[in-house]
């Protein structure tokens, strides 16, 4: 007789589809900064790794519904983006019907918060910091861009703003093409965007600096290198918090986006993500 453990692991390894194998082309970025937050995705990983602080390198508790990590994320079978190698892989985040995140049941959310990230104090919020993340279109799991989302963010330690949004969708309350990523400052004004590629790998690059207070953007598609795509522009970093990077996908028909709305029901959406890693720029330094 099986038993209801390895039953549940056999069923949990299906899920993340493991057993194929990956393609061969590899990303050549080279990281030349020093690491502050490693969310590199190990090609060893299993799928109850992530349901554990031992083995995943991200808060195997947050942010998530009641499912656990096992049961929602991916691996797809994708080239390696820009900064994974033969060591790493790409990683999907899944958002359903039960992605629903402490009692916001207006959100269907999902998200990766890299370890040692904390809510005060933290690591990710002295200095000048920038995010790299790396992502790719599942055309099996489609977004819904008539919605809102935020994909990338970082939020403040008392939850009252974000430093930043990395999104995509229709925004709530303003006009402009839904087929696009775009990048918004704390004021939640746009200052730079690009139209989603459904086939390609697109990296990004977000540098904070919270002493000067700026944001800055950078940006290639599949393997080629970064380039910077605004100028060091004026924000507010204030606040301290944490990354946050996954799905969050807003309702539509309300005015009450956190705690009511239209959600599709049997829902089956999914961001690819790849090269998660928050780097010390310090003296102009960023990995390209």
């Amino acid at each position: 007789m099986v038993s209801a453990t390895l039953l549940s692991s056999i069923l949990a390894a299906a899920t993340l589809s493991t057993a194929l194998p990956s393609p061969e082309k590899r990303g050549t970025g080279a990281i030349k900064c020093p690491v502050v937050l490693n969310g590199f995705v190990k090609s060893s990983l299993i799928p109850t790794d992530f349901d554990s602080y031992a083995t995943s390198p991200f808060n195997p508790d947050y942010v998530r519904g009641s499912e656990k990590f096992s049961q929602s994320l991916q691996f797809p079978n994708v080239t390696s983006s820009r900064f994974d190698n033969a060591t790493t892989k790409a990683i999907e985040v899944t958002v359903n019907d039960k992605s629903i995140f402490q009692t916001q049941n207006g959100f269907r959310r999902a998200g990766l918060q890299i370890q040692g990230d904390t809510n005060e104090g933290g690591p990710g919020t002295t200095g000048i910091r920038t995010l790299h993340f790396s992502v790719k279109q599942d055309p099996q799991r489609k977004l819904n861009l008539t919605h809102e989302y935020l994909n990338v963010w970082h939020e403040t330690s008392d939850y009252s703003a974000n430093q930043f949004n990395f999104q995509t969708g229709t925004i709530i309350g303003k006009s402009g093409n839904k087929n696009t990523f775009k990048v918004l400052n704390r004021q939640n004004t746009e200052v730079w965007s690009t139209p989603i590629d459904e086939t390609a790998w697109q990296n990004f690059a977000i540098t904070l600096d919270f002493t000067k207070n700026t944001l800055q953007v950078y940006y290639s598609k599949d393997d080629e290198p970064l380039k910077a795509v605004t100028s060091a522009l004026s924000n507010n970093n204030a606040g301290g918090g944490q990354y946050q990077i996954g799905i969050l996908k807003k309702p539509t028909g309300t005015s009450d986006v956190v705690n009511s709305g239209y959600q599709e029901k049997n829902l089956n959406e999914g961001q690819i993500y790849g090269g998660l890693f928050l780097e010390d720029s310090a003296n102009g330094c960023v990995s390209l």
